[in-house]
């Protein structure tokens, strides 16, 4: 404020001279118009230096330039505010280094692409898993990783899914990708190597396949004495009947599980069938046909349909997941309780429903229900257990036709599962 002040006292007192100098000089040669042009003039003159001088110093640098006035507090300010923002660069350059520190040290590659989707920046990890070079800065990512089912993510714009693709550096190398947007048109690409996990899961998926395979030979010849067995049942001591019954009702139930962890391996490591049009009225009725011949405490099922689309995808995989759902509907529903089968359209694609007016789902277990194994229900009775694997198949076929599955419960008044397809899954008659 002193600074401020003594300024523009400086600069009045500037004014005051002038202005007495171009009086002076008029009442001396009688020219007061003439004179105080020219004085307004050299005034001028003088801020025209000024001016020349403060360009010379912003374009120059050096030592701030001496000066009297207004200048001088012009001068002074931009000193200062060329100093903040000179300390200001240098923390965010700080900031800058650390980040690029902190994301080099990353084991994931992390590639920082523009609006066109243009490599700005990358790191080490970046040249590892991707084969990135620093001259590649500027190119498109698209031509740098040829791969369909990239390029086919990359245009997309659904980026809460991940692509797997092989990698083109590491042999036999397997990568997951995410894209993050941020910043308007900036993405953040991050290739995640989970070669390891895979294989992982191929290990498990072999053990459980061959693992079933083994045990199905013998629980075959087990269940056909026990069947041979029952059917003398009349000639067998009451004790021993009661201990058969129990007996074909464990390998029956070990027979399911074993037919669930087959079909369920068969989902995650088989290639999804050609898709094929599975028509939904002929597809959705003939599955609870079957599922009402099942029916042993008077439930009743109804079906809606209520879209005319048809589905685009594998029929045997559709019809396991929809009788998977439809079975456990049945089973948790008390007798006379209704249970509904709904086909209808909804924005951007259409839903199958299941739903039934049963005992409910509590919510702690809702998040869990599609994992493998797990059931929500033991009070139930060993026999009427289901084997936690329903879901689970239902969940791997919505993936594999790029649907999904919701699941919302209330306990003491039902639950219903939704299976959403999108309309590319969708055959719909051209009006």
């Amino acid at each position: 404020m002193d600074l401020m002040g003594s300024s523009w006292r400086s600069e009045f007192f500037w004014l005051l001279v002038i202005a007495i100098a171009g009086l002076s000089v008029g009442k001396v040669t009688g020219f007061y118009f003439f004179s105080l042009f020219l004085c307004v003039v050299a005034y001028l003159i003088r801020h025209i230096y000024y001016i020349n001088r403060i360009a010379q110093w912003l374009r120059n640098g050096g030592k701030i330039p001496q000066s009297s006035g207004i200048w001088d507090e012009i001068y002074y300010l931009i000193y200062r505010l060329r100093r903040r923002n000179k300390s200001r660069k240098k923390r965010l350059l700080a900031m800058l280094e650390r980040f690029r520190t902190a994301t080099a040290a990353l084991p994931d590659a992390t590639v920082v692409l523009g609006p066109g989707d243009e490599i700005d920046w990358f790191n080490e990890a970046a040249e590892r898993l991707l084969g990135l070079r620093k001259g590649d800065i500027g190119q498109q990512i698209g031509n740098l990783l040829r791969n369909p089912k990239f390029g086919e993510f990359l245009g997309g714009s659904n980026y809460e899914a991940t692509v797997n693709i092989p990698s083109p550096v590491l042999d036999k190398g397997q990568l997951e990708i995410r894209i993050v947007s941020y910043g308007g048109d900036l993405r953040l690409l991050i290739a995640q190597d989970v070669t390891r996990v895979r294989f992982m899961e191929k290990v498990r998926s072999d053990f459980v396949s061959n693992v079933s395979h083994e045990l199905r030979t013998p629980l075959t010849v087990l269940r056909g004495y026990l069947e041979t067995l029952g059917d003398a049942g009349d000639e067998l001591p009451m004790h021993y009947q009661k201990i058969i019954r129990r007996m074909d009702e464990q390998t029956t139930r070990m027979q399911r599980l074993i037919d669930g962890l087959l079909s369920l391996t068969k989902l995650e490591t088989g290639t999804l069938a050609p898709s094929k049009k599975v028509g939904s009225a002929m597809f959705v009725n003939s599955v609870c046909d079957e599922a009402r011949l099942l029916t042993e405490g008077g439930q009743i099922l109804n079906v809606y349909l209520e879209s005319s689309a048809d589905l685009l995808g594998a029929e045997s995989e559709l019809r396991s997941a929809l009788s998977n759902l439809v079975l456990n509907a049945l089973k948790y529903t008390q007798g006379n309780g209704i249970i509904s089968v709904r086909w209808r359209d909804e924005a951007g694609g259409a839903v199958l429903e299941v739903e039934d007016n049963g005992p409910g789902i509590a919510a702690e277990h809702l998040p869990r229900l599609t994992e493998r194994f797990y059931r929500a229900e033991p009070g139930k009775r060993d026999g009427n257990k289901g084997i936690g694997l329903g879901l689970a198949i239902v969940k791997h076929v919505m993936t594999r036709h790029e649907g999904e599955l919701k699941v919302t419960s209330v306990l003491g008044v039902g639950s219903c599962f939704s299976c959403r397809f999108p309309e590319k899954r969708l055959l719909r008659m051209q009006s």
